[in-house]
């Protein structure tokens, strides 16, 4: 796997520190790909309301998580054009636009690979980023 870029949906960092049986499979992908990883800006700011929001975390923790996150993996800025490619995503797919921009930030930054439990397993994109649902 190296050298290929991997996205990582906020709902599997979610997963990751949190209590639930799927933590430890969250912990597996991440560690696997840990070097491949990209972020979104948009994704941090999912991953900190969701933790302090459902009570996962203090707002002071989930802070503590994106600072670590931050430091860890390359974060991206979602762009004007990459908002635009996501409208057009949505349009195509039938996607959120919110899942598109996720995977319009993907796309951009020339992953391969998106985890994320929100979309259709096994799908390829623009034939060439696999949606891959790593907790089933």
């Amino acid at each position: 796997m190296k050298g290929k870029r991997v996205f990582v949906d906020s709902n599997i960092w979610i997963y990751l520190y949190s209590t639930d049986a799927k933590a430890l499979i969250a912990r597996k992908t991440i560690d696997k790909h840990f070097k491949n990883i990209i972020l979104s800006t948009q994704v941090i700011g999912e991953v900190f309301h969701s933790l302090s929001r459902k009570g996962i975390r203090s707002k002071d923790e989930a802070r503590t998580i994106i600072n670590d996150l931050i430091e860890s993996f390359t974060v991206v800025d979602v762009t004007a054009s990459i908002a635009t490619r996501a409208m057009d995503t949505s349009i195509r797919y039938g996607f959120t636009y919110w899942d598109s921009l996720i995977i319009s930030t993907a796309l951009e930054h020339d992953c391969t690979i998106l985890f994320t439990e929100d979309l259709h397993n096994g799908q390829i994109l623009e034939k060439r980023l696999a949606i891959t649902n790593p907790l089933l």
